[in-house]
């Protein structure tokens, strides 16, 4: 029997200069993509719905308005195990991950059952960010990775692939935290439920289409929330 190929979680919100091809690396690569959109007014839902007549591998959910990223995600696990994916990977839109690492995520899957891929490993890094938020990037990780009392580097990594066990085990209705918030949450229960976790080497580059979509209050939810996961997760 053929195996279901993987399926790539993307979602978006005025991301019509990048979308498209993002799309046409990632399935011509193997792999299926689910596009989460939130009602972008700069057209990218009605680019998507044109992509989808000639594309078979690409999916579209269109939302009614910038709901955010935590949710968008777990509207897309949800949909991903009603559609049987075995293999569910995670990324951004404007090519600050590269799609290319995508195989050799994949694979790794092979031993381990969530892979981050990890800008805060040996070969790993950052491209075209200024001093300041590299280190608050730096910074932000390490406090996560204390106060949790975790192994991973890179907490805030948003470029991962997991086997559908590691969401059908987690209860998604317990997150509630968007943005950075949410990319540790979902690391840390991964984690605290035994999992095995690998942090794969990626080069980070920062995009160069369209504009950033963290907030400082983004980043201030995530510094208090590690607390709280603390306590609660168990």
């Amino acid at each position: 029997m053929e195996l279901k190929k993987p399926l790539v979680i993307i979602p978006t919100y005025n991301e019509s200069e990048n979308i498209e091809k993002m799309v046409c690396r990632v399935t011509g690569l193997g792999f299926c993509v689910l596009v989460i959109d939130d009602n972008s007014p700069d057209g990218t839902g009605e680019l998507l719905e044109k992509l989808k007549n000639s594309n078979s591998d690409l999916y579209v959910m269109r939302r009614t308005g910038k709901l955010g990223l935590g949710t968008a995600y777990i509207q897309g696990f949800k949909w991903a195990i009603k559609n049987n994916f075995d293999l569910i990977f995670t990324m951004d839109a404007d090519f600050s991950h590269n799609p290319d690492y995508l195989p050799e995520l994949r694979k790794k899957l092979d031993e381990y059952d969530y892979i981050i891929g990890s800008r805060y490993v040996k070969g790993g890094g950052v491209r075209n960010w200024p001093a300041t938020r590299k280190v608050i990037s730096r910074v932000g990780n390490f406090y996560a990775k204390t106060i949790l009392r975790f192994d991973v580097n890179d907490c805030t990594s948003g470029f991962s692939g997991f086997k559908r066990k590691v969401i059908e085990t987690i209860n998604l209705e317990n997150i509630k935290s968007e943005g950075y918030g949410f990319l540790i949450e979902m690391k840390y229960r991964t984690y605290k439920n035994g999992f095995r976790i690998f942090e794969y080497p990626i080069i980070f580059t920062d995009r160069t289409l369209g504009k950033s979509k963290i907030s400082k209050n983004i980043i201030w939810e995530a510094l208090f929330l590690v607390w709280k996961l603390r306590k609660i997760v168990k």
